[in-house]
């Protein structure tokens, strides 16, 4: 494979690297004063369809010097274009039209849902690719069927309604994650036939499971995924997730560490892995734009300086002063 002319796809390959990439989780979102001018208070579902729109909200991050921009969508547009429509409420979340309750729901439910489906997202990604020009690699992304199947059945982070849910309804439970993963696989391959540069898989919830669990119902998940979607580098993200070992078995490029591990021990044990974090997002949030800067500092000396993409433990808060993404991103190339 020919070498990139990216930074971060490079060292999502373990290429060398003349300095750390960084960019970061929701770094076009609600904390940034452009972003919010650009989506003028419109909402979500019709700003992200709104393909022009949604291309200058995803560029917003572009002006502070990030090594690549994530596009801007949502989760829960891959279940829409599978048939569940759902309503992003404030506060609270995706919430489904009508959500999976029993087997016979799971008709509604196209795991190959056409391309046409989710057209705004082709075209965001084709005209973010024009307007970059080759200057930046374009990150495409894709929930986790574990954490989209909870948002499906209407339980969200509660971990026991979905455990419970699980047990009373184990026949929709599999059949929604196997429609699921074979959906985002699907998914995912068009994207990398379109042009992404990567791709991400979020997995929200999957961190809270209890080990079977996560091994059934999230890291199985996960190799799939992994194993059908290739050609360009896979980013796993479980937010805060203990199960770094079952993590570095799914066949991602790069795993993505909360603050719970330790970035130097994890090069350690998974030299051949890429990691991606893992600067506390708090700091960023409620920090000072010096503490940034330290807590920067610390993770790239942790990081060694190659198979390491800088990025947070999550996605940027909305209370963060744009200051402090400044100091970030300033820190992240000055280096350690």
């Amino acid at each position: 494979m020919p070498s990139s002319p990216h930074l971060l796809v490079r060292a999502a390959r373990g290429e060398s690297i003349e300095r750390v990439p960084v960019w970061a989780m929701r770094q076009a979102g609600r904390w940034d004063p452009q972003f919010n001018a650009v989506r003028a208070g419109m909402p979500f579902f019709e700003f992200s369809e709104d393909v022009e729109r949604a291309l200058q909200g995803t560029l917003c991050p572009r002006r502070f010097g990030v090594d690549g921009i994530i596009l801007f969508y949502d989760i829960t547009t891959l279940p829409i274009a599978m048939g569940l429509p759902f309503e992003l409420l404030k506060d609270i979340g995706p919430q489904p039209d009508r959500a999976i309750r029993i087997p016979s729901d799971l008709n509604r439910l196209n795991p190959k849902p056409p391309p046409s489906s989710y057209d705004h997202i082709r075209r965001l990604l084709a005209r973010t690719k024009e307007e970059l020009k080759g200057e930046l690699p374009v990150i495409v992304f894709a929930g986790s069927p574990f954490t989209v199947a909870t948002y499906c059945i209407g339980t969200g982070k509660d971990i026991a309604a979905t455990r419970e849910f699980a047990s009373r309804q184990s026949e929709t439970w599999y059949g929604l994650l196997d429609k699921l993963t074979e959906a985002t696989g699907h998914f995912l391959r068009t994207l990398i036939a379109d042009g992404a540069d990567v791709y991400q898989l979020f997995d929200s919830w999957a961190g809270m499971l209890n080990p079977e669990d996560y091994d059934r119902w999230a890291q199985s998940r996960h190799r799939t995924i992994f194993a059908e979607a290739t050609g360009v580098p896979r980013i796993l993200f479980v937010k805060e997730c203990p199960y770094l070992d079952s993590m570095a078995k799914t066949g991602a490029d790069v795993i993505s560490l909360g603050k719970r591990h330790d970035l130097a021990v994890a090069r350690e044990l998974y030299p051949y892995l890429t990691f991606q974090g893992n600067v506390d997002e708090e700091i960023l949030r409620k920090g000072t734009p010096e503490q940034v800067e330290a807590a920067v500092k610390a993770c790239l000396r942790a990081g060694g300086g190659r198979r390491h993409i800088l990025n947070l433990n999550h996605g940027v808060g909305k209370e963060t002063p744009v200051a402090n993404f400044e100091a970030y991103i300033r820190a992240a190339k000055a280096g350690p």
